[in-house]
């Protein structure tokens, strides 16, 4: 079996306004998906939170967004390929110059909420965050959803693709997350995820909402840090699979 990498989106405290453990969820997972500001983050939360992820040996990755403070990137914002691509570059030089701070360094990159479900399928936008990335540093994986546009541009333009599965989240028969919209979107029910995850990462394959078995490879899987039981849900996954002889590490180690 292939070494399987557990990532967080972490970071995402703003003021006095808190959410996730960070510290907590770091001590857990391999790689950590640090907000960049434009979806949520201030400048000292990223800080400490690429501090403390250094501290710890985790991956620190970008996580990018569309501009959206108010909707927590999770609304899709129609804006030019330049837009874009200027957002994005701003956004890793910001967070490059917080990892410096810490002796550490950007490793790879994850769009967040709405944008990474537009790198699905909206062909401008997923080039500009794939030329964009290529051009500020084309060692730099970006971490995506299996079969999405943006995994095919990143293999034109010579970036590392990483396939990623999501622990808490619950998938249509066509492989896409089900909507947040959707009751039974955020999975809470530790040990049947778990289980789904050990199926992923033993047999190469997930079972989505309606019953039907997905094959999905995936290098990397998320729990996010704002779903209820974050830090407890993904101790029980890292259990289970390390259970199951599943080497942990992260896609970049």
């Amino acid at each position: 079996m292939a070494p399987i990498d557990l990532n967080s989106d972490v970071g995402e405290s703003f003021g006095r306004w808190r959410l996730g453990d960070d510290a907590a969820i770091l001590r857990t997972v391999t790689s950590a998906n640090i907000a960049c500001g434009f979806h949520a983050g201030d400048p000292m939360t990223i800080e400490q939170t690429a501090r403390t992820a250094a501290e710890q040996d985790v991956a620190i990755g970008a996580h990018i967004a569309y501009r959206d403070l108010a909707g927590f990137g999770r609304r899709h914002l129609e804006c030019s390929y330049e837009e874009l691509a200027a957002d994005v570059r701003y956004q890793l030089g910001g967070l490059a110059s917080m990892a410096a701070a810490s002796g550490a360094r950007i490793r790879y990159v994850k769009p967040h909420g709405a944008l990474y479900h537009a790198m699905i399928a909206h062909e401008t936008h997923a080039r500009a965050v794939i030329d964009t990335i290529a051009a500020v540093d084309d060692s730099l994986p970006v971490l995506l959803l299996p079969g999405s546009r943006g995994l095919q541009l990143a293999a034109e333009a010579g970036l590392r693709g990483v396939a990623e599965a999501f622990a808490d989240r619950n998938y249509e028969p066509d492989g896409t997350l089900v909507s947040r919209r959707e009751p039974d979107a955020v999975l809470h029910d530790a040990e049947a995820v778990v289980a789904n995850m050990v199926r992923l990462a033993t047999a190469g394959e997930i079972v989505a909402r309606d019953g039907t078995v997905l094959p999905m490879e995936a290098e990397s899987i998320c729990v996010h840090g704002d779903t209820d039981g974050a830090v407890q849900m993904a101790a029980a996954v890292r259990a289970g699979l390390q259970d199951a002889d599943v080497e942990i590490r992260s896609f970049v180690a």
